[in-house]
């Protein structure tokens, strides 16, 4: 039976017990339906064996060769990952274009009696309204931007609102990366596509009457770029500023970037990037503080020589201007939650002029 998705709505309720990528694990990795887990029905390299065959030899051959594959890593799966499935699961297969991979992979499925469903398009039919949300047409959204320099929580005070019912875009989680020079997590970035996927997938379980709180991100996460129709909401989207003592935020983000100090070998090479812009000689002055352990030390010194400069630069080249400023006197939780009145009403204020 073939499932047809229409809207990116549609995944939250597709009539399945488990979504199955039948693609090979290159293309499950750059990007998939969320929650797809990946059974390939040919590998990386049976599938670029079959492709050449198909190409430079024959077809027949090539879907012979191709059938043989898939017939060995089905029984694979059924024999693994499958094996302790009952007679009334439910799958949804799906390759890049809904054809020979998903096919002979359901009829499968379906000869032992699960109730298998194939989805129209494959792969493809996602991708598209992934694009066409992120990239044909104009977001339907009341964004307003939580601005603020290097250091002043802006990240936990979007989990916070959230946590009051406030509709906010994470483009930092959804990136994996916390958009600063220091700014690699653990994994490394999604694909661009993975990336826009998530976003989309926020984006579509959104009410576009309601306010949506994002981070004044630039218009690239790390190295994954903000698609244009959300940037475009983005430029045109009213302004709140939060600010925060210059130690406190050296102490808050020698907190929030622990994980990184730990490894001395990664913080080092994140900072070796900055040479470039900031010189050997200041460069070395931050090696020196990482070897010491004197975190708070080297996180007010890039706030001062690194961040706020730069800060200052996009400011005034993007003509920023907030039509509200918060103030946090501190910056730990007690401090976050005690300012989270104030930041609502400025909020609310800006969405409302």
């Amino acid at each position: 039976m073939k499932r047809t998705l229409s809207d990116l709505g549609d995944l939250a309720d597709l009539p399945a017990d488990t979504v199955i990528d039948a693609r090979s694990p290159a293309e499950y990795a750059e990007d998939h339906l969320p929650g797809a887990i990946n059974l390939p029905s040919l590998s990386d390299a049976e599938r670029a064996e079959v492709g050449t065959i198909y190409v430079q030899q024959d077809r027949f051959l090539a879907r012979k060769v191709g059938a043989a594959y898939v017939a060995r890593n089905v029984a694979a799966h059924l024999q693994g990952a499958l094996a302790d499935k009952p007679g009334g699961w439910r799958p949804l297969v799906y390759c890049w274009r809904g054809g020979q991979r998903s096919g002979a992979f359901a009829t499968i499925l379906a000869q032992i009696g699960w109730r298998v469903q194939v989805l129209d398009g494959g792969y493809q039919s996602y991708r598209r309204l992934v694009s066409r949300l992120l990239y044909d047409t104009p977001l339907a959204l009341r964004p307003v931007l939580l601005d603020g320099n290097t250091g002043t929580a802006k990240t936990r005070l979007l989990a916070l609102l959230a946590a009051r019912g406030w509709q906010v875009i994470d483009l930092e989680a959804l990136a994996n990366h916390r958009g600063s020079a220091l700014g690699a997590q653990p994994g490394g970035q999604p694909g661009q596509k993975l990336f826009e996927g998530r976003l989309a997938q926020v984006i579509a379980r959104l009410d576009p009457t309601r306010p949506v709180v994002i981070e004044a991100e630039s218009s690239k996460v790390g190295d994954r770029n903000v698609p244009p129709s959300l940037w475009q909401a983005m430029r045109n989207a009213p302004v709140v500023e939060v600010t925060a003592p210059h130690q406190e935020r050296a102490r808050f983000l020698a907190q929030a970037y622990a994980d990184i100090a730990g490894d001395i070998a990664q913080l080092s090479g994140q900072l070796d990037l900055l040479r470039p812009l900031r010189g050997h000689q200041q460069v070395d002055a931050w090696h020196s503080m990482a070897a010491q352990g004197d975190l708070t030390g080297l996180a007010s010194s890039l706030i001062e020589q690194h961040y706020d400069p730069g800060y200052a630069r996009a400011r005034k080249r993007d003509d920023l201007v907030p039509q509200a400023r918060v103030s946090l006197d501190r910056l730990d939780e007690d401090g976050l939650q005690a300012a989270l009145p104030a930041l609502e009403a400025a909020l609310s204020h800006a969405t409302a002029s």
